[in-house]
């Protein structure tokens, strides 16, 4: 039996205690009521979970679980939306920027609505364009997101924290990377008052720990059906995964919770989710929601067991009690001196309790498990534990001799009260360890998990990198000593068929205790009948590192991408959508690769080929595409986000070197518009939009026939971003296929192939271009990127400011106006044509007012107040308002922070 009371605060770690969580959620302010009565702001909502995503419909894949959450539990969770998507597509009409932010917005609240989640707190941070590159998201982001995060988890205290994948794993949107990061830091920087102070001693808010932190799914191997909880297995024995299974039926909607998940995913029209298939009808094909526990500050149901399987597993021990547990409000912690430990070498391990504020424990022991073979000194007496005190006890704990990678240790409590269970990872390591040298993203993950104390999450990014076809590169091997002494030896590489190295083995010599080291090798792809790309996949070796003591291996990868050699053509291509005998050199490249997306039927389906030569200064390329059913023709104005229809884009790295694609060249050709010709843009690299603005002197051209439409261009290098090496020139060419009327693509093809590999420039093909030489004064370094900055403030969402009103919590992640620069609106009157609204303002600022009816809009103006006082105002209507409409409005001071939002019925 489990029973569902409101979780006591729990507390970060040894950091601080914090207040007990209110035991009833506060009230609402009604909709209509109006602001508190001065001198008595209510409370913010109290949630008991919080979502951290970065876009609207990211946390889609997690309703089914949170709508389980809502109707079993009562629990109320809230969605934190870093940005409102403005940088997506739009498969229902023409908005972009502020103006689909507005669409996907309303789409996200009607959406999470379906499983019963009502708070949808936007940060109005930019959302730019598809990267995989956390370091650019965080740079356009700016350094006052976390802050907002922070105070959200400050203000709503939710128990239970949920965010997506941290890691730049293949394809993971840099945004998703980057929102989940924030939401893991917040983690810890909300419990910790010297975190973000100024929240607390000028805004009022406390600090607060939530009780156990998830990320989104989870590695391994799952199964379908009822027991698929119990079924899974994680890749990494040591981690914690919980599953809640989404074929169980919701008794208030009479279907699965699966098929209330797809109705709600539904919701996102714009993002051509729409049409997506019904769910199976049995449930038995139904999986679960995973989540890995990333950490906990309180007891939680231990791995392997029933109750760990159980649909509250993730609740337990923060919201819900199971029988037998230790009261809410116990906080059990399990702590190691280091996460990195060393066979045979002892190492200390700490475990804290800390009774609930208004319940005692009673004589209270732990007991550590640790894998076979280890050995545990120390006593697990914590005493008798009263309400609010804290007892630790103290382990040594000695690693058996060859013990290897990622172990866990684990405490049992044992109160008067109940039980608990916790744990911790750690990992055996060698006294020398070698990985292979990591690409620029992952380096930056890795450190991010030592600054902000996650070890646990480091190695979750297969170390690979990129070779081209019949090609070398260089090969660095990072050693690093790990042990207390110097250390010396040598690494050795053992390559697959098909791979070669200038050497097998390659010495170290007196490395210094927790100095690295990088040993190079030249490795070259001796086969180029080896396949590329996705149809490669990873070409996996092994590395070993001897020492002193013994030997560790490791197993890296290599993915081949294509590469071709431009030939230089007599005279320049006729830009003119058909390719003349002889325009061409050199071989056609195959683009009908399936890289995301249903695979093609057949070749008349979809399948092309390329060919790129250079003239001067200029790249021509011709693409040839086989395609039976064309896509949207979209207008000739509405040639932008490329994804939607068919289209062909063209990807240039010029140094074939870049982290991101900031530095790069993109440009789509959309072959047919609503007026005939092809368009041109640009999209999600150095410069964007319409190609005549942003690749001036760039010429493209078509042709379409039945079955098959060919694209024509020439671009002078002169554009690109910087000069481009003639040795390692990074190229991709790419085809989007759709094949339905409702701007949603379904296939996408190329020629250098991966999952998501439009945003990752290091897995293109590398092409050279013999006799080619820039310009002198061309420089080498990109300029300045332009990046999209147009975001939806949440004053001018009128949702968002209703929620504001309704839950006491303030727009945007931004603190309260303090009370002398703020303003609001006191009452409305409706006329004809127009509500007369009267603003109180107690300084210069900007009110931002909407007239609201259950049909959303009526009427909306922006006002700037120029001083202190009464100010009436007239909103004209641009339809007759319905019954109970009401005035809403956001106010910005004037030189000010912080926001105050008021709401008023129009009488």
């Amino acid at each position: 039996m489990r029973t569902r009371t409101r979780a006591l605060a729990t507390r970060a770690g040894a950091l601080l205690a914090s207040a007990a969580v209110a035991l009833a959620l506060t009230p609402a302010v009604p909709a209509a009521a109006g602001p508190p009565a001065p001198g008595k702001p209510a409370a913010p909502v109290d949630l008991d979970a919080l979502f951290v995503g970065a876009h609207p419909d990211d946390e889609a894949s997690t309703l089914s679980t949170l709508g389980q959450w809502n109707e079993e539990h009562g629990v109320r969770t809230g969605v934190v939306t870093v940005t409102r998507g403005e940088g997506g597509g739009n498969a229902v009409g023409p908005e972009e920027g502020p103006a689909l932010g507005l669409l996907r917005e309303d789409e996200e609240r009607r959406a999470v609505g379906k499983a019963g989640v009502r708070e949808v707190f936007n940060l109005d941070d930019v959302d730019f364009y598809y990267t995989v590159s956390a370091p650019l998201t965080d740079q356009v982001w700016g350094g006052d997101t976390l802050e907002k995060v922070v105070r959200v988890v400050r203000q709503t205290r939710p128990e239970i924290l949920l965010t997506m994948d941290p890691a730049p794993t293949p394809g993971n949107h840099g945004n998703h990377q980057e929102a989940a990061r924030l939401a893991i830091e917040a983690f810890y920087a909300a419990a910790d008052p010297k975190r973000f102070p100024e929240q607390i001693t000028r805004e009022g808010l406390k600090p607060f720990a939530p009780a156990r932190l998830f990320t989104g799914g989870a590695r391994g191997t799952a199964q379908t059906g009822p027991g698929c909880a119990a079924a899974f297995r994680p890749a990494n024995p040591a981690q914690n995964v919980y599953g809640v299974w989404s074929g169980r039926t919701s008794a208030s909607r009479g279907t699965t919770w699966a098929a209330v998940e797809r109705d709600a995913q539904r919701t996102y029209a714009s993002q051509g989710w729409a049409g997506f298939p019904d769910v199976p009808a049995d449930p038995a094909q139904l999986g679960c929601d995973m989540f890995t526990q990333v950490d906990a500050r309180v007891p939680f149901p231990e791995p392997g067991s029933p109750a760990a399987a159980a649909p509250t597993a993730i609740l337990d021990g923060a919201l819900t009690r199971p029988e037998g547990t230790v009261p809410l409000g116990t906080e059990l912690t399990l702590r190691t001196d280091g996460f990195d430990v060393r066979p045979g070498t002892p190492f200390e391990v700490k475990v804290g309790v800390t009774a609930p504020p208004r319940e005692q424990l009673g004589r209270s022991s732990a007991a550590l498990r640790v894998p076979e073979g280890w050995r545990v000194e120390g006593t697990g007496d914590l005493g008798r534990l009263s309400p609010g005190r804290t007892g630790t006890a103290t382990f040594t704990v000695t690693p058996a001799q060859g013990a290897a990678g990622r172990a866990r240790v684990a405490a049992t409590l044992t109160t008067e009260r109940g039980r608990g269970h916790t744990d911790r990872q750690v990992e055996l390591s060698p006294a020398v360890r070698a990985v292979q040298q990591p690409l620029p993203q992952v380096a930056q993950y890795e450190k991010w998990t030592a600054d902000v104390g996650v070890p646990q999450l480091r190695g979750l990014v297969t170390p690979v990198l990129t070779l081209p076809s019949g090609g070398s590169r260089q090969v660095g091997v990072v050693v690093t000593n790990v042990s207390a002494t110097v250390r010396s030896g040598a690494v050795r590489v053992e390559l697959p068929d098909g791979f070669a190295a200038d050497r097998t083995e390659a010495p170290y010599s007196g490395l210094a205790p927790g100095a690295s080291t990088t040993v190079p090798f030249t490795v070259t792809n001796t086969d180029p009948s080896e396949k590329t790309s996705n149809e490669g996949g990873d070409y996996a070796y092994t590395l070993t590192v001897t020492s002193e003591d013994g030997s560790s291996t490791t197993r890296p990868a290599l993915e081949l991408v294509p590469a071709a050699t431009l030939a230089q053509a007599a005279a320049a291509p006729a830009v003119d959508g058909r390719e003349a005998e002889g325009e061409y050199a050199g071989p056609a490249l195959d683009v009908s690769r399936v890289w995301e997306g249903s695979a093609c039927s057949s070749p008349a389906d979809c399948s092309g080929t390329a060919k790129v030569t250079w003239h001067d200064d200029t790249l021509f390329l011709v693409v040839h595409v086989r395609d039976e059913a064309l896509g949207t023709r979209l207008p000739a104005s509405d040639c932008k986000r490329h994804w939607r229809t068919d289209a062909v884009e063209i990807a240039i790295d010029p140094r074939g070197a870049s982290e991101n694609t900031s530095t790069t060249f993109k440009a789509a050709v959309l072959p047919v518009t609503a007026e005939g010709p092809a368009c041109l843009l640009r999209d999600a690299d150095n410069r964007q939009g319409p190609g005549e603005e942003s690749a001036p002197g760039m010429r493209v051209a078509s042709t379409v026939s039945d079955g098959s439409y060919v694209v024509e261009a020439a671009i002078p290098m002169g554009i690109l971003p910087g000069a481009v090496d003639p040795a390692h020139m990074g190229l991709n060419i790419l085809v989007y296929d759709s094949d339905t009327q409702d701007k949603t693509g379904q296939t996408r093809i190329g020629w250098s192939t991966w999952g998501g590999v439009q945003g990752d420039p290091y897995r293109w093909g590398v092409a050279t271009l013999p006799g080619y030489r820039p310009p002198a004064d061309r420089p080498t370094t990109p300029p300045e990127a332009v990046i999209p900055d147009s975001a939806l403030s949440s004053l001018d969402s009128p949702q968002s400011l209703e929620q504001a009103v309704r839950v006491n919590v303030p727009v945007a992640g931004g603190p309260t106006a303090e009370r002398s620069k703020a303003g609001e609106a006191v009452s409305a009157r409706a006329g004809r044509d127009a509500v007369t609204v009267t603003l109180r303002a107690a300084a210069p600022g900007r009110a931002h007012v909407f007239v609201r009816d259950a049909d959303g809009t009526a009427g909306n103006r922006v006002v700037t107040v120029a001083s202190k006082g009464t100010t009436t105002v007239q909103v004209p209507l641009t339809r007759p308002t319905k019954a109970g409409a009401t005035v809403v409005t956001g106010w910005q001071p004037r030189n000010a922070t912080g926001t105050t939002t008021s709401q008023a019925p129009i009488r």
